[in-house]
C-alpha cells in the first residue's frame, strides 16, 4: 500500500451548496441591456432639451451630439465641448442624468461587486457552518457505495446540513453540492483534508473509497484525528478486512462477497432476494432497526416484545435472538429489530 503520488492530490477546499444562479452569458447580456436602456434614456433627455446645451464646435445640438454628451457624461469622461446652459437642462443633469451616470456605473461595476459580495457571503456561511457543525457524519468517497450510504443515512432522519463528503475529485464534489451536501476537494488519506471537513468533531465516518489500501489509510488517518467515532468502512476483497479493522474501523463491510451472496441467495430464492433488498433497501417496505429497550419490555424474553427481535446487543456481546443469554431482556440492552418502514408503501398501518 503507498500513499497517492503528491502531483495528483487537489487542493483541499470546502465547497458549500450554492444557489442557484443564471449563466455567465445571461448575466453579461442582462448588464449590456440595462446600460443600453439608460444611454438611450440619458440621450433622449438631452434630446428634448436640447436647445439648453450650448456646443463650442458648432454652438447648436443636434441627435448625434445628443449621443456624444451622454456617452461621455455617463463615462464621466466630461471633455466640456458640449455644456447645459439653460436652468432646465442643468436642473435635468442635476436630477435625472447624475443618477442614471451613477446606474450606468453601478451595472458596469456590477460584476466585480458581485464577486466581491459572492466571496463574503460564502465565507460568512463558511465560518458560521463551521461554528455550528457538531456530531456530524463524514463520508470519504462518493462513487456508488457513498451515495447509498448517504441515502440510506437520509432515510432515517439525518439531514443534508449534517453530511459532509470528501472526494479527491473536484466534478464528484460538484455533483455532491449540486444534491445539497457540503464537499471538500482533496484526498482523505491526508488529516489536513479530513481537518476541513471538521472530521474531529464527528460522529461518524464512512470511507467507500474505490481502492483497499486507500481506505485502509482512511481508517488510519481517522482514527488517529477522532478516537471515539464510529467508522464504518467498505472493502472490495474479503482478506483485507482485518487490516481494516485493525487500523480502526468499527465495522467492515466485503461488497464483493456481499453483492455475490445476495446474487447466491436470490438464485436459490428469488423471493428470498427480494426481500434481503427490501431490508437493506432503508425506508421501503420493512427496515432493519437498532432501538432501546423499552421499560415495559425488561424482564421479558426476545418472543415476547412487539417488534420482531433478531438480535440482542448487550455491552460488547452481540447475541442471537436464539440464543439463552439473550432472555430476558436489561434495560442498558439494544435490540436489533425488523420493523415496517415509516415511509414505506404500509406505513398506514403500523401501529
Amino acid at each position: 500500500m503507498s500513499r497517492q503520488p503528491d502531483e495528483q492530490v487537489t487542493a483541499a477546499n470546502v465547497h458549500m451548496p450554492r444557489r442557484v444562479i443564471e449563466r455567465p452569458l445571461r448575466q453579461v447580456g442582462k448588464r449590456l441591456f440595462m446600460a443600453l436602456f439608460v444611454l438611450v434614456l440619458t440621450v433622449f433627455i438631452v434630446y428634448a432639451d436640447r436647445g439648453g446645451y450650448h456646443d463650442n464646435a458648432d454652438e447648436s445640438v443636434d441627435f448625434l451630439d445628443s449621443v456624444y454628451y451622454a456617452t461621455v457624461t455617463l463615462s464621466t469622461t466630461g471633455y466640456g465641448d458640449i455644456v447645459p446652459h439653460s436652468d432646465s437642462a442643468r436642473l435635468a443633469n442635476v436630477l435625472l442624468v447624475t443618477p442614471l451616470r451613477v446606474m450606468f456605473l453601478i451595472i458596469l461595476v456590477g460584476a466585480t461587486l458581485e464577486v466581491l459580495a459572492e466571496r463574503t457571503r460564502d465565507e460568512w456561511r463558511l465560518n458560521r457552518w463551521r461554528a455550528a457543525l457538531r456530531e456530524h457524519t463524514v463520508v470519504v468517497g462518493f462513487g456508488t457505495k457513498g451515495r447509498s450510504a448517504i441515502l440510506t443515512l437520509s432515510a432515517t432522519g439525518l439531514k443534508k446540513e449534517q453530511i459532509v463528503v470528501v472526494d479527491p475529485s473536484p466534478k464528484v464534489i460538484e455533483a455532491a453540492n449540486a444534491e445539497g451536501y457540503v464537499g471538500v476537494v482533496g484526498d482523505g488519506t491526508r488529516s489536513e483534508v479530513l481537518l476541513r471537513a471538521e472530521l474531529q468533531k464527528a460522529r461518524q465516518i464512512v470511507i467507500a473509497t474505490q481502492r483497499d489500501d486507500t481506505a485502509v489509510l482512511v481508517a488510519l488517518t481517522a482514527r488517529q484525528l477522532n478516537r471515539g467515532a464510529k467508522i464504518v468502512a467498505a472493502v472490495r476483497e474479503e482478506e483485507n478486512a482485518p487490516l481494516l479493522r485493525q487500523s480502526g474501523a468499527n465495522v467492515v463491510i466485503t461488497s464483493a462477497s456481499a453483492a455475490g451472496r445476495l446474487l447466491g441467495l436470490s438464485v436459490l430464492s428469488p423471493s428470498a432476494g427480494m426481500v434481503m433488498e427490501d431490508l437493506i433497501q432503508q425506508g421501503s417496505g420493512l427496515d432493519i432497526v437498532e432501538r432501546p429497550v423499552t421499560k415495559s419490555e425488561v424482564g421479558k424474553s426476545v418472543r415476547e416484545t412487539d417488534d420482531l427481535v433478531v438480535s440482542v446487543l448487550r455491552g460488547h456481546r452481540l447475541l442471537g435472538y436464539d440464543d439463552p443469554a439473550a432472555s430476558p431482556l436489561q434495560l442498558t440492552d439494544r435490540v436489533i429489530t425488523i420493523v415496517r418502514a415509516t415511509n414505506g408503501p404500509h406505513a398506514h398501518d403500523a401501529d
